[in-house]
Formats: structure tokens, sequence, C-alpha cells
């Protein structure tokens, strides 16, 4: 027997079984082994952890220094294009690409790190560096930090949410694997849809085209086919099933779905975040972290722009701007900024010199040698600049930062060691990062933490 509209080649009974083990995972249950793996990782927070959460904003494909935090129009038109009249902020001396006028007012609110710098051009490597902390050649895939979090303020430290404590908005990169070594368990759930639309479609808690009553009947035709559990009432194993299958079922038709419901919000606000996905993102990071989820990231793409690169700067900046400032004023006022962080970065800048020829007609490039990050909340004092470009943005000409220097002075906020150990399945003997470049010279990031 087949329900109508499932398509050829899979049962009902099949469907039934993988909306149920599909939606039991995002639940963040094992099923097999019981709830929670430990391998030790138990430490309580520190008394000095400033931090509870954390909103990554990954500019997927990197983004240019120079036409967001690092403006260079003295260095002339083969280096700022048309982007020529960047804007005072809110700052004294701090001026941002004119196409951020939003984000100039809340300047206040974030510090910039002009002087991030790793040296590597490939997508694939960058991002992993950047969002590790850790350099490629261990022969390991060490977690990026949603992961680490995930496990050293998740599930193992009396994290209670229904939602997994480490979120995507709305699809996962796939330049690597996020969770590494630590397995699928801290995996990001990635929510799939697109928060903008009518109905958030979030992947195992909204099916679109099912209503509520259609998704009470599968559930009644599904304890209608369980014969064997039936057969077997008090069978430990069918007793977690039907554990997983109460939490999933109060994720699609329970409260808990509630939290993705983005018609709960005001108009107002939802048109101040900007009625595009990137700005409903950022209003949905705001309530995931507004109800205890320690992790969001908001996987932002559109930046790697090798060709027409000031065509698509004008669009994506203004959307950009007006996302990133609401989150920022929303933070505030509810209270959450000094609480939660928020990070905004990409792998790595672009070229500062224009291609102008073709087939670029304006395009930037990859650019690792040096670029920008943006931090604020959870600790990071605003209105300060850490470091500095040259005079053309193409090399750090002070204060050199490290993606682990930033991921470093991040983990203490949240009152994680990053000298401490990083519990894993193999039982390997690993700290949560490596010291890096500036071990022993201080810590470069002392200013704005």
């Amino acid at each position: 027997m087949r329900e109508p509209g499932s398509g050829e080649g899979i049962t009902r009974r099949a469907a039934l079984q993988r909306m149920l083990l599909t939606t039991a995972g995002l639940a963040g249950l094992d099923l097999v082994a019981g709830q929670r793996p430990l391998w030790g990782a138990e430490a309580a927070p520190a008394a000095s952890a400033r931090a509870k959460a954390v909103i990554q904003i990954w500019m997927w494909g990197g983004p240019s220094h120079l036409d967001t935090f690092d403006p260079k129009p003295e260095a002339g038109p083969d280096y700022c294009g048309p982007l020529k009249q960047p804007i005072p902020t809110k700052v004294e001396g701090l001026r941002v690409c004119e196409l951020l006028p939003l984000l100039a007012q809340q300047a206040d609110k974030y510090s910039v790190i002009r002087s991030m710098t790793h040296g590597v051009n490939g997508h694939e490597t960058a991002s992993y560096i950047v969002q590790t902390g850790h350099k490629p050649g261990d022969r390991l895939v060490h977690p990026c930090a949603g992961a680490v979090v995930s496990l050293l303020r998740g599930y193992e430290h009396g994290y209670t949410g229904v939602v997994p404590p480490y979120v995507v908005l709305t699809t996962p990169q796939g330049r690597f694997s996020e969770a590494g070594l630590l397995g699928m368990r801290y995996k990001p759930f990635a929510t799939g849809g697109d928060p903008n639309q009518q109905r958030f479609a979030v992947e195992g808690f909204v099916a679109e085209g099912i209503s509520d009553e259609r998704q009470h009947g599968r559930r009644e035709l599904l304890h209608a086919l369980d014969t064997l559990g039936q057969a077997m009432p008090g069978n430990p194993h069918f007793a977690k099933l039907d554990r997983a299958e109460e939490r999933a079922y109060e994720l699609m038709l329970g409260d808990a779905r509630k939290i993705f419901d983005l018609s709960e919000e005001k108009d107002e606000l939802r048109e101040r975040y900007g009625r595009n996905k990137f700005g409903q993102c950022c209003l949905m990071a705001r309530r995931l972290v507004e109800r205890g989820v320690p992790y969001v990231t908001i996987n932002y793409p559109g930046w790697d722009t090798h060709k027409r690169h000031f065509e698509t700067m004008r669009t994506r900046l203004p959307e950009m701007d007006k996302g990133m400032a609401t989150l920022l004023v929303d933070l505030a006022e509810r209270g959450l900024l000094g609480s939660t962080m928020v990070w905004w970065s990409g792998e790595f800048g672009r070229t500062p010199r224009i291609e102008w020829g073709e087939p670029w007609n304006g395009g930037r490039g990859h650019y690792g040698k040096c670029f920008s990050a943006v931090v604020a909340g959870g600790g990071f004092k605003g209105g300060q600049v850490v470091g500095a470009s040259d005079a053309k943005g193409e090399e750090v000409a002070d204060h050199p930062v490290y993606p682990w220097d930033l991921l470093r002075a991040m983990y203490r906020l949240l009152g994680i060691d990053p000298d401490g150990p990083l519990p894993n399945p193999g039982g390997l003997d690993l700290k949560v990062m490596p010291a890096g470049e500036n071990a022993g010279k201080g810590d470069p990031l002392a200013a704005i933490v």
C-alpha cells in the first residue's frame, strides 16, 4: 500500500519509519547505545564565563575587507573601485563602507579586527583553519567551534533544550566535516528551508504540504503497524524508541515547533531585519539563543565574487547591513548582547587589487594574507579596532591575529579552557586549541576582551 503523493518506490511503512528515525535523530538521541556518550567530558563552566551563546555569521565565500570594514579610498580606483566614499561611524576614527550606514550607527557595539591572517587561498583549507583554529596536516579532522561548544556546553553539561545545541541556518557549507573526530552526534542540525517564506519548512519539524491532522493520522497508522512492539510490552529497547517517538512528535506538533514560527514576531521587527533569507535568519538566530541554544551559525552565501564584484555588493551589502545591525540592536534591547557573542567572518578576504579585465569585469579573487573579522557581545568590547593592514590592504601592517588567537579568546569568554583537554571517542590526548604563532607573546586580543 502506498500513500497518495508519496512517489514511486517507497511504502507507507517505510516513509513512517524514516520520518520517526530522522526526527528521533534530530532530537539528539542515540537509540542504540543510550543518550549520552560522555568520554569524560564533564568539566564545569569556568566562573569567569561571560558568554552563554554564539551567533556566527559565516560569510560563505570570503567577503572583501576593503568593501566592508577596512576601506582604502586613498589607494585609488584599482583598489576601492566605485566604493570610494567610506562613511564615519559612531566611533571616532572608524570608517566603514558607504553601503553599511546602519552598522556605522552601531559601531559602539562591535570591534573590528583588521589584521586577520593565515595566508591560505583555498576555500576548503581556509574554512577549516578559520572555523577550527587548527592547521591541516596532522592526519586528524578537528571539530569546528560549534561542535566544540556543543560538546563542552551542550548535552553533557545540563543542556535540556528541545533543539540540538548546534544549529545551522539553513544549509551546511560542506567544506569539511564540522564535527570532525567527535563524530556524528556533534554535527550541526541544519534547518533547511527559508525563514522568509510564509511557513519555515524546518527539516524534521515542519513538512511541506503536510497538515497537523495528517501527521496525527500517520502516528496512529505507525502504532497500528507496530505489531512487534505490541507483542513485547515492557521491552527496554522499545521503551527507548517510545521515548524518542514522544520527543519527535513534540518537536513536530507541540510547543517546541513554535521556536521556528516567525509569525510570532511583530511585522515591524521582521521588516527591520529585512524580508529576505539572511535578515530572517538573523531574527531566527536571536530566537534560538533566547531559548538557550548555545551555538547558531548563519551560513550566508554569495561572497565568492570573482566576477562583477561591485554589482553583487550593491545588493548584498545593504542586505547584510540591515540584518546584522538589527540583530545587534535587538540583542542589546533584550539584554542578551552581554551574554551572546556575535562573530562575523569568512574564510579569507578578497584581493585588494581589482581584476578589471575579461572575464572578471571588476572581480576580486581569494586573499588569505590579510582580512577582517568583527566581534560583538559576550564579553567582547565594542567600538575598538585591533591591528591594521597596509595602505592598500595587501599586508598586515600591525598586530597580526590568527584564527586560533580569535577562537582561544572566544573559548575563554565561554568558560572553556583553550589549553584544556578535548574529550574524544578515540581517547586521543588532545587540547581544545593549539597555541599558535603568538604563544608567549601575550594575548593579541586583550584590548577587546
